[in-house]
């Protein structure tokens, strides 16, 4: 089948990234191999609280080196306090981090939690400098999902006009594909702002775009 090779690179790069976001960034910034805990490790072995101050607000930056004094001096007490301590920073930590992104801590998630495909292919295309890999994944997926939202409408909508079935079947084929392409524009033409909470990908001050389609 003929794929549509005229969908932008960078529309569907924002669009995907957007779709997964929701969902797996958040395993992705509460794991216990996620990036904010393995920084925290990091800070913990260099006994250096600035190296995991930038995933927390500015607001914020007194608790968290509160929470690493606390517990560097307990953790050098044995093995059992150290890992209380480390646990109780890490908590601490990507609580304040999540309440920064306007979203709730929900606790840790374990090591090895499948984040799917977008969140390894971003996080590997920022680390080998090359987003080909992510781009093609992307890109196939946008195109999926419009061909098989258009194939659905344009068959239904050359038998609209049979009957009043055949016309209302058409129509629960147009309105999920106007809004699937509206969801995408959107996602792809609104900027995406650290701190908007779960759901939300406007920026400050702004409401995300509604992809409900006005009949």
């Amino acid at each position: 089948m003929r794929r549509w090779n005229g969908i932008g690179r960078v529309v569907a790069l924002a669009t995907f990234l957007v779709l997964a976001t929701a969902g797996n960034a958040l395993a992705h910034c509460d794991g216990l191999d996620g990036p904010v805990v393995n920084l925290a490790r990091q800070a913990i072995a260099k006994g250096d609280v600035k190296v995991i101050l930038p995933w927390v607000a500015m607001e914020k930056e007194g608790e968290i080196r509160k929470a690493f004094d606390l517990t560097m001096a307990v953790r050098g007490k044995g093995e059992k306090e150290r890992e209380l301590a480390d646990m109780y920073f890490f908590e601490t930590l990507v609580r304040v981090h999540r309440a920064g992104e306007g979203a709730p801590y929900t606790g840790l998630k374990p090591a090895g939690l499948d984040l799917g495909p977008a969140i390894p292919a971003a996080d590997k295309a920022l680390e080998t400098g090359n987003p080909q890999e992510l781009l093609t994944l992307i890109n196939g997926k946008v195109h999926d999902g419009i061909h098989k939202y258009f194939v659905a409408a344009r068959e239904k909508k050359a038998h609209a006009g049979d009957s009043v079935e055949a016309g209302r079947a058409y129509i629960n084929a147009y309105v999920p594909y106007l809004h699937f392409v509206e969801r995408l524009y959107n996602d792809a033409t609104t900027p995406i702002a650290h701190g908007t909470g779960e759901g939300g990908h406007a920026e400050s001050g702004q409401p995300a775009p509604s992809t409900e389609h006005k009949h």
